[in-house]
């Protein structure tokens, strides 16, 4: 992990919350134990290597416990630590917090304005140059 710039809690908990997927994991594990393929079904766009390196994340920091089970396949399941599921009303309040401030005002996030043509050419000339 990266060092810490201050030594505020808040930056040690955004090291392991901040991305794409660790508090969606957290969210879809409030609703009780999951198995990895459950937690695919539920983000069908993450990857197999990278939901297994935010779960090892999570469970590296206390909020995500692991169970294998015996057997042929080997059976895993995820589920939150007391320390994972203190994390639930805060995300809870957050996505409240998101609702009321998108409903009141719609946000919307400007298109990326995308280079004419003759401008990528341009560019792939001097990058191929």
């Amino acid at each position: 992990m990266k060092q810490l710039i201050s030594q505020c809690p808040i930056e040690e908990v955004m090291q392991i919350l901040s991305g794409r997927w660790p508090t969606l994991l957290v969210y879809y594990l409030k609703d009780g134990t999951k198995r990895f393929s459950d937690l695919r079904r539920d983000n069908p766009t993450i990857s197999h290597k990278m939901l297994t390196l935010e779960l090892r994340k999570l469970e590296n920091a206390g909020i995500v416990s692991r169970a294998e089970f015996e057997g042929y396949p080997l059976r895993v399941e995820y589920d939150l630590t007391p320390a994972g599921l203190q994390l639930v009303p805060l995300l809870d309040a957050l996505g409240g917090w998101w609702e009321n401030a998108n409903g009141a005002a719609q946000v919307s996030v400007p298109p990326v304005k995308q280079p004419s043509s003759d401008r990528r050419r341009a560019l792939h000339r001097k990058i191929s140059s």
